[in-house]
């Protein structure tokens, strides 16, 4: 019964896995295919697509503004996760639950009710013009509790004695975090970095709200899809994306496991 069961579970998984990345790997095959069309059987095999992209001055300027724009949310939103992760793993704050669930709040609101709400209240509120910085600051928001969550799975993962006993060998706080808790939280750090950067690069509903005439890659590649003749250059953009997308977050798991591991006492 119990070998079954497993096979049952095994045959389920791949087909989960088919249905879920099948679609996915179809992007690069169509992105070699010498046509316009998206459709089989393909018309021959070409490299001109990738060298129409890399020849797009709007890709390389929508390119570099995501560079820009990913690497600020990640750096903001790691050190707020950080800050987040070490006060409700370290102290006994009260409301310490809901404030938790406050923050975590924007990973189960609608991307467009977010967009929406912000939009209102950056123009409405504080009559600023959209442009990278209010996509930054919607990526934050979004970001922060990813950050937050890899941070506290880090934190709780080693031995807070450390800790006391450099505050007991009389070092202050500050030299306590540097010396002790940042190398110790350091996987989890460079882990959120990666996990941060590579939300913000993909992120199209906010950066589609809360952008003014400085376009990030995901909304390049959205206004790219009105043109049929672009269709295999987005294409090809687009399974570079996956490519890269797919580096990093296995990269950043294997950080975080690899810290993870390194937290535990030895001969666990």
């Amino acid at each position: 019964m119990g070998r079954g069961r497993f096979n049952l579970l095994f045959y389920y998984g791949i087909a989960y896995l088919v249905f879920l990345y099948a679609p996915v790997l179809l992007l690069p095959m169509f992105s070699f295919n010498d046509s316009i069309y998206v459709a089989f059987p393909f018309k021959g095999f070409t490299f001109k697509w990738y060298e129409q992209m890399a020849a797009s001055a709007g890709l390389t300027s929508a390119f570099w503004n995501s560079v820009k724009v990913g690497t600020g949310v990640a750096v903001v939103s790691t050190i707020f996760g950080l800050l987040g992760a070490k006060a409700v793993t370290r102290y006994r704050l009260p409301w310490s639950g809901p404030v938790t669930g406050m923050i975590m709040l924007p990973l189960v609101i609608p991307g467009i009710v977010v967009g929406v709400a912000l939009l209102s209240i950056i123009r409405k509120v504080f009559d600023l013009e959209l442009s990278l910085l209010t996509i930054s600051a919607g990526h934050v928001l979004v970001c922060t509790p990813f950050a937050m969550m890899v941070l506290m799975s880090r934190l709780e993962g080693f031995d807070k004695s450390l800790e006391e006993a450099s505050l007991d060998l009389g070092e202050n706080g500050w030299r306590t975090f540097w010396r002790v808790t940042f190398p110790l939280a350091l996987p989890g750090i460079v882990a959120s970095l990666l996990l941060c950067f590579t939300t913000s690069f993909d992120e199209f509903i906010l950066a589609f709200f809360l952008a003014g005439n400085e376009v990030t890659l995901p909304i390049y590649i959205w206004g790219q899809l009105r043109f049929p003749n672009r269709l295999p250059a987005t294409l090809a953009l687009g399974s570079c994306i996956l490519l890269g997308s797919f580096v990093i977050v296995t990269f950043s798991e294997w950080l975080r496991r690899r810290g993870a591991k390194s937290a535990l006492p030895a001969g666990l």
